[in-house]
């Protein structure tokens, strides 16, 4: 696809992964809307990027609420006039054993990273219907092909999402709507520290070696390649 003058749509755009990818795309020449909680810092984005000479509008929407999410795909549409791309990429990780993880946790977590971006698929189909065709993107991991102690949690939540974004890609395609997964590694953003932890005692925590970590913008170069040339898949390499 040709990103310029594309009405892109990135959740999660306030930070990291997102927050490199609206830049990335508003480089490109893409009318943005971002998506996230973070009400200032979305509008400072999107100063920042009109100040540039971009397109770029904030809304502010709680991915967990399915109302504020079918909101923020209606508001794109009045307010740019269509939706070409969308970027599902807010996500939030729990961490703790399968015995040791709270359900809340759990439950939150599949909220932000399963029911969130379904809703938006189930809200932006019938807009990309009417356009005759669209992109959607949805940003996996690579915890959903793994199996790593302490993140059952989020890595089911991901392997979940992942076939969601699998069987809409065959369901849709006869609707000229193409669906891409794309699978970051460790990425150097604060999506660690700001994971949700099992509410118990404080506990020890193993010593491992580092793992080399891909920057979001190395990432978000990712997600742009993806967007120009359309393939099944996106792994890191």
């Amino acid at each position: 696809m040709e990103i310029r003058d594309k009405v892109v749509l990135i959740t999660g755009a306030s930070s990291g992964i997102g927050l490199a990818a609206a830049r990335l795309f508003a480089a490109e020449g893409a009318r943005l809307s971002l998506v996230a909680r973070s009400t200032e810092i979305l509008e400072r984005l999107a100063e920042e990027l009109r100040r540039q000479g971009h397109e770029a509008i904030a809304l502010t929407a709680d991915m967990r609420d399915p109302s504020q999410v079918r909101k923020a795909i209606a508001d794109t549409v009045e307010q740019l006039g269509r939706l070409d791309v969308l970027v599902n990429n807010a996500g939030q990780a729990a961490r703790g054993t399968i015995a040791d993880v709270d359900l809340e946790d759990y439950r939150q977590v599949m909220e932000l990273n399963v029911f969130g971006p379904f809703v938006a698929m189930q809200a932006a189909i019938p807009v990309m219907r009417r356009q005759g065709g669209g992109l959607i993107i949805n940003v996996s991991s690579m915890v959903a092909k793994m199996r790593i102690p302490g993140l059952a949690a989020y890595s089911s939540t991901k392997a979940a999402f992942s076939m969601l974004s699998e069987t809409a890609r065959t369901e849709l395609a006869p609707a000229n709507i193409r669906v891409i997964t794309v699978y970051p590694r460790l990425t150097a953003t604060k999506f660690a520290q700001n994971s949700l932890q099992p509410r118990l005692a404080p506990q020890k925590e193993r010593r491992q070696p580092p793992m080399e970590a891909d920057t979001a913008e190395f990432v978000a170069e990712k997600i742009l390649a993806s967007t120009v040339n359309e393939p099944v898949e996106q792994l890191m390499d």
